[in-house]
């Protein structure tokens, strides 16, 4: 279970502030293309599950990740998560033709419990679909007690978004901190009221 605190951001002008109040913290930045995948008939949103390649950089790092049942309430979010790094190359091959990944099903504990769950088959014309996505700029800061901030700017084809998101065991102490540390600085925020999966599949930028 992936545990996270995740504060909206208004503007890029408030981005830009939090940004450079964490200057001596940060650690670095990576440029992110995160790519959906669903079945033919809606099979993995149907059951609140979202399927995603995420590549890193110049496709130094692909990363496949199955992500289940999320829940998001006052800022912060729990949704069940596995991982599993691939190679970019045959990431690529998958964005273009989606049924590779079902393919994968024999090396991917992933892709097995997606074919075996979802009931989808390896077939390429009873296969997977790509749904496009979108891409993320995500500065990632050492803070304070340990934690780990990721501060984000996520480009979709109707907006820009921007967000700061902490990892936590702790949430309710980890939210307390974060928000002080906010008001301190002078950077207003509110609770996200959705994952970047849910506005990418609104098409628009929700509250």
């Amino acid at each position: 279970m992936e545990v996270e605190v995740k504060l909206r951001l208004p503007d890029a002008a408030a981005h830009q502030l939090l940004s450079d109040a964490l200057t001596s913290s940060h650690r670095c930045t990576h440029l992110q293309e995160n790519i959906f995948f669903d079945g033919p008939s809606g099979e993995l949103s149907a059951a609140f599950a979202a399927l995603r390649l995420r590549f890193y950089g110049s496709d130094s790092r692909c990363v496949l990740s199955l992500k289940a049942r999320p829940v998001l309430s006052a800022g912060i979010s729990r949704v069940e998560e596995i991982e599993e790094d691939i190679d970019p190359s045959i990431g690529r091959a998958c964005v273009a033709e989606p049924w590779r990944l079902t393919a994968l099903a024999s090396s991917s504990n992933i892709m097995k419990k997606v074919v075996e769950e979802y009931k989808l088959k390896g077939e390429e014309n009873n296969s997977l679909t790509c749904l496009g996505g979108f891409k993320n700029v995500r500065a990632v800061y050492d803070w304070k007690e340990g934690l780990v901030l990721e501060l984000d700017e996520t480009s979709f084809s109707f907006g820009t978004v921007y967000e700061v998101e902490c990892e936590t065991t702790d949430p309710e102490r980890t939210k307390e901190l974060l928000e002080g540390f906010l008001k301190e600085v002078g950077v207003p925020y509110v609770y996200s009221q959705s994952n970047k999966f849910g506005l990418f599949r609104a098409g628009k930028l929700l509250p």
